[in-house]
């Protein structure tokens, strides 16, 4: 995301694509398509669902961008819309429990970010996000793969940031305590194992 466009940039081309310059739209499809495909791959755990939610979070987007007003920051408003786009999505489809496969990702060109992600799709980790609800895996998502501020959340979320604060406090209790029992449990298995041939 480095090569994001800034703020002041990003709502020069909202208001040249409010004025009616709609070929503008290109530079933000072009700035927003990646980060909204990872997102969104997170979130749907397919990735062809993925690139589909993409197109029509984007087009959403250009449908809906003159009621776009700078009072809160585009790429938040743009997060809003992929969430509730996927977050219907998985509710029309019964698509629940699939999204775990996210902590699965499959192995297609080890990227550096999948490597790092790699780091994290431990067994333990799994089983603990499984017992998430998608809310709660939506801010674990937006917070630690998207590296989203408290600031930034509150505005996708509509939450404050103190809210967030001690709800993701929360979170990582939940997912830390879950993934010490299952490690227990995985050291244990082993060792009952031996004792049954024995």
């Amino acid at each position: 995301m480095s090569n994001s466009p800034d703020n002041k940039e990003l709502e020069e081309w909202i208001a040249d694509i409010q004025q009616g310059d709609t070929g503008r739209y290109a530079l933000i499809v072009a700035a927003f398509q990646q980060p909204m495909y990872r997102y969104c791959c997170r979130l749907l755990a397919n990735r062809q669902d993925a690139e589909d939610a993409v197109q029509d979070v984007l087009v959403k987007a250009y449908q809906s961008i003159h009621r776009y007003k700078p009072t809160v920051h585009f790429s938040a408003w743009l997060y809003r819309i992929a969430y509730n786009h996927c977050l219907n999505l998985l509710r029309r489809r019964r698509l629940h429990r699939q999204v775990m496969r996210i902590f699965r990702p499959e192995t297609v060109a080890a990227s550096p970010e999948q490597e790092l992600d790699a780091l994290l799709y431990k067994p333990s980790l799994a089983a603990a996000l499984s017992r998430l609800s998608l809310e709660e895996r939506n801010l674990l998502i937006l917070r630690v793969f998207e590296e989203k501020s408290y600031e930034e959340l509150s505005e996708i979320l509509k939450i404050t940031p103190n809210a967030l604060n001690k709800r993701m406090a929360r979170i990582k209790k939940k997912v830390k305590l879950v993934m010490e029992s299952e490690e227990e449990e995985q050291w244990n298995e082993p060792q009952s194992a031996m004792n049954t041939k024995i």
